[in-house]
């Protein structure tokens, strides 16, 4: 029960720091083959951590593993049942992705931050908010009012701001406390 309750701590503190902007750097830059290794590190310890979660499951899937930008990209794709672990607006897949960071921590010492997608649930949610912040960022710039989007996750504003920052006249920021911090896009002065 105690192992329970610091699993759920330990999520709750690696989801305020993932919202926070990364504001500290490490002592001594890692040379980019050094930075690659460690993140093809994450990458297996998260992919051996969800095969022992599928066979847990009895859920069939394949798992991906993958570096791209900086960060280690493990997804799943395959089997029926995936989609229960993505959960209603991701919310399962978002609290596997923190425990299959802790579990990463766990083993190299390092704070993961490590990018899980279910059955491509993420790429679909990005092409999504893409499309969404582009529209509205195109509105604001026609209209000259502010647009105030609902509340998003971490992963979710950081899509919207990417978009936004595409079109000419408008600028995004973020406000609010999680989990209720949104995405206001403002029309340049």
């Amino acid at each position: 029960m105690s192992e329970t309750l610091q699993a759920t701590d330990d999520v709750e503190a690696s989801s305020e720091a993932e919202a926070q902007t990364e504001a500290t750097t490490e002592a001594e830059p890692q040379s980019p083959s050094k930075t690659e290794d460690l993140l093809v590190q994450e990458g297996d310890i998260a992919g051996d951590y969800l095969e022992r979660l599928l066979d847990l499951l009895d859920y069939d899937g394949d798992i991906d593993l993958d570096v791209e930008s900086g960060r280690a990209i493990v997804s799943i794709d395959g089997g029926e049942d995936l989609a229960k672990l993505v959960g209603p607006r991701g919310n399962v897949l978002e609290s596997l992705q923190e425990l299959t960071r802790l579990a990463v921590q766990q083993e190299t010492g390092v704070r993961s931050r490590l990018m899980l997608d279910i059955a491509q649930w993420r790429a679909g949610r990005r092409a999504e908010l893409a499309e969404m912040g582009r529209t509205t960022a195109e509105k604001v710039a026609a209209s000259g009012e502010r647009a105030r989007l609902h509340p998003m996750t971490p992963f979710e504003r950081k899509v919207v701001h990417d978009a936004v920052a595409s079109v000419a006249g408008v600028h995004s920021e973020s406000e609010g406390e999680e989990p209720q911090r949104r995405v206001i896009i403002f029309p340049k002065p």
